[in-house]
């Protein structure tokens, strides 16, 4: 009996590991999952912005859509989008921005959007810094620039926050790192050692200077409100958090999040 027990522990080990083998081969594949239909602004609503092509400091092509502001004086939102979809599914954000009078730079990726090359946490970084290199050689400081993070882009916002001072920074359902979001059955520090792309968030915002939003919904299934909690009490700036109850993870501008947005840009603004 107990050497039948035996068998059945070491096989069960045997397939534990085997996941988590596979887990750490395809874990890319796990977190994006780019589309690759190139969007057009005037089909996705905002047809005062243009197509933007960049080219990131490794020498990847990548692109964005942008319009200045129309109201001068108002800051240019840098957009970075979660995991999936493109920039033309973030362009109903885009139009809310705009018609506020902000100047708005949607940030797209590498593979996603019709842009070639495959998503990863470096090359992303890359990514970003194309578009705030590209903003800031047009004459537009720093100053000037709010980083706005969507999921996955938190990271993405959050790195850039390492690269200049922004004027204020939002974060729409943040996590703290991406192995603190590993499924439950895998050992924290297992998660830790084995992802390649980790968008340490938390440590990050510990640094942070600029004025910090967070906005978060309270019924996310997929980044659990506690991380966003996590981050805000860890920044030690000017903050302010809101938790929509109703809200989960993509619809969190059907629960209000956009008004919430645009006050906190207005009273940091003015």
């Amino acid at each position: 009996m107990l050497k039948v027990l035996g068998l059945v522990l070491l096989a069960l080990g045997g397939l534990y590991l085997l996941l988590l083998v596979l887990m750490a081969l395809f874990q890319r594949g796990m977190i994006y999952h780019p589309d690759p239909k190139r969007g057009d602004p005037a089909e996705a609503g905002v047809p005062e912005m243009v197509p933007v092509p960049l080219r990131a400091d490794d020498g990847w092509p990548v692109a964005g859509w942008y319009a200045p502001p129309r109201i001068p004086g108002k800051p240019t939102v840098v957009f970075f989008h979660g995991n999936s979809g493109t920039i033309a599914s973030r362009a109903f954000k885009a139009r809310v921005l705009l018609d506020a009078g902000y100047g708005v730079f949607l940030a797209e990726y590498r593979g996603y959007g019709g842009s070639p090359g495959s998503p990863s946490e470096t090359g992303l970084y890359a990514d970003g810094r194309a578009v705030v290199s590209w903003l800031t050689a047009r004459g537009i400081p720093a100053s000037r620039i709010v980083l706005y993070g969507e999921s996955l882009g938190s990271g993405v916002a959050m790195e850039m926050t390492r690269l200049i001072e922004p004027m204020m920074v939002v974060l729409e359902c943040p996590f703290t790192s991406l192995p603190d979001l590993a499924p439950s059955y895998v050992i924290p520090g297992l998660a830790h050692m084995l992802m390649a792309d980790r968008y340490d968030n938390l440590a990050k915002i510990r640094d942070l200077k600029a004025p910090l939003l967070i906005v978060h919904g309270d019924r996310d299934e997929t980044i659990p409100v506690a991380q966003g909690r996590a981050l805000l009490k860890a920044a030690d700036t000017i903050k302010h958090g809101v938790f929509l109850p109703d809200a989960h993870h993509n619809d969190l501008w059907d629960h209000g999040a956009d008004n919430h947005i645009l006050d906190f840009l207005s009273r940091q603004h003015d």
